[in-house]
């Protein structure tokens, strides 16, 4: 599943930008790409999240997010072919609408809103669970308002946040997994002696494969990003080589990076019970390395989710006001911007609004639902790897197992991860789902006209 070792002749769909986007400087190589698809994906997030997977999958993190890691990495190997076949700022939406249908393209750019409506919910959820479980005299309502209140006001104001300080949110969140995996370790051997190191029980836990797959199918969370790197393809050299390679190797060093931290961690809090699953690493945090290294570990993770929120909330405004001046959306709502500040305030309230659902939500139930989406648009993308293969069998030099084979088991983990979501999720995403095909059956006055073209939807934020 080599995601560079492409050979099927020349790239035969090029997606056009229209001219008002200029042209960008090709400044990044693999190792650049690489490092920024990383840093989108948050790593610290396995740790942010530990405690919730080690009780869904009965013990079993690790062996969830093996076999998260082998699923996504199926999946980003057919993201890896369709950004070989159509090198452009897409996603998603672009494969499926240009390999299978344009409504289908639709549905799935529906689904990616959804990703992104809720992600900023997920991420506030997260931090005040954290919060709380360092400050539980404070009620946990509070930090969820808190979070809401500050980032939609700095997101109003306009405030803009830096590649650079991404990278170094990204640095500095690899150092407080590797001293967290360090400490692990000396606590470990120190505690229980060197063989305290190995076991199979963080793969297996007591659950069987149904709780590993539960566990897994939360564990897919971490991995949100990894086809972002998509929309660097225009500022990236030799675009059709380094960016299925940099899609394939986020995936891959993520996955490797998930693996390794949540091994160790399940050896230092066994188990499937925990009174504080939400917040389970920090009390692991300060069993392994004492208060000091728990309160950097909170602070570097309260950062971490703060700075995500704020660049959450800011792509769905933007792709909201984007869809809306497209009349994608309605424009009069959607496409408003604020004269004073030049933000879409409405859609930056509404995403604020949204965001109270933390309130009467849980970490799983909310990772869950933002993975339903996910999860739909990994399978169809899949699917757009065969629909290629079908059509340009003729044309180009294509490799049956590469397309015939990866895609199709790639399609079918990511349907059986769907299945095992939180019920409540799979509820509320069938509903999401539903409302899209009506909007849809809406806007082509049934079927009878083409879907609007959401191209802004992969030129402003990718998937």
């Amino acid at each position: 599943m080599d995601a560079g070792s492409e050979s099927e002749g020349p790239v035969t769909a090029v997606e056009t930008h229209p001219a008002h986007h200029g042209e960008l400087e090709k400044a990044l190589g693999l190792r650049g790409v690489l490092l920024l698809g990383l840093a989108y994906m948050a790593p610290i997030i396995v740790l942010g999240i530990f405690g919730v997977i080690a009780e869904t999958s009965m013990g079993a993190s690790a062996g969830a997010y093996l076999l998260a890691t082998v699923a996504m990495l199926f999946t980003a190997s057919s993201y890896a072919k369709m950004a070989y076949h159509y090198p452009v700022s897409g996603s998603s939406y672009t494969y499926v609408r240009r390999s299978l249908d344009s409504r289908l393209g639709f549905l799935v750019g529906w689904t990616i809103l959804l990703d992104y409506l809720f992600l900023p919910l997920v991420i506030w959820l997260i931090g005040a669970a954290y919060l709380n479980s360092e400050f539980p005299g404070v009620p946990n309502w509070i930090w969820i308002v808190g979070f809401i209140v500050i980032t939609s006001a700095l997101n109003i104001i306009g405030l803009k946040v830096a590649d650079k300080t991404n990278l170094v949110l990204m640095t500095f969140q690899i150092l407080v997994l590797i001293f967290f995996v360090v400490f692990s370790v000396h606590y470990l051997v120190s505690s229980h002696g060197a063989d305290a190191l190995f076991s199979t029980a963080p793969f297996v836990g007591t659950g069987g494969f149904s709780a590993i797959a539960a566990g897994a199918a939360i564990a897919c969370y971490s991995f949100l990003g990894f086809d972002a790197v998509s929309t660097l393809t225009e500022e990236t050299r030799e675009p059709t080589k380094n960016i299925p390679r940099a899609i394939f190797g986020v995936a891959l060093l993520g996955g490797v990076i998930f693996l390794i931290v949540s091994y160790t961690v399940s050896l230092v809090a066994p188990g499937s019970t925990f009174p504080n699953a939400d917040s389970l690493a920090a009390d692991i945090a300060e069993t392994i390395g004492g208060a000091a290294f728990a309160a950097i570990f909170i602070a570097g993770l309260i950062v971490g989710q703060f700075t995500s929120g704020l660049a959450a909330q800011a792509a769905v405004s933007r792709l909201l006001y984007a869809m809306g001046r497209d009349s994608v959306l309605p424009n009069r709502f959607f496409g408003f911007l604020s004269d004073r500040f030049h933000t879409p305030v409405l859609n930056i309230a509404l995403c604020g609004v949204i965001g109270l659902g933390a309130l009467f939500l849980d970490v799983t139930t909310s990772t869950s639902f933002v993975n339903f989406g996910a999860f739909l648009a990994f399978t169809l993308v899949n699917v757009s790897v065969i629909a290629y293969w079908v059509r340009h069998r003729h044309t180009e030099q294509l490799s049956p197992v590469r397309y015939l084979v990866i895609a199709p088991i790639g399609a079918v983990i990511d349907i059986y991860l769907l299945t095992q979501l939180d019920s409540k999720a799979l509820i509320l995403g069938c509903s999401w789902l539903t409302i899209g095909i009506v909007y849809l059956v809406v806007l082509t006055r049934g079927f009878r006209r083409p879907p609007p073209e959401m191209t802004t939807l992969e030129e402003e934020v990718g998937h």
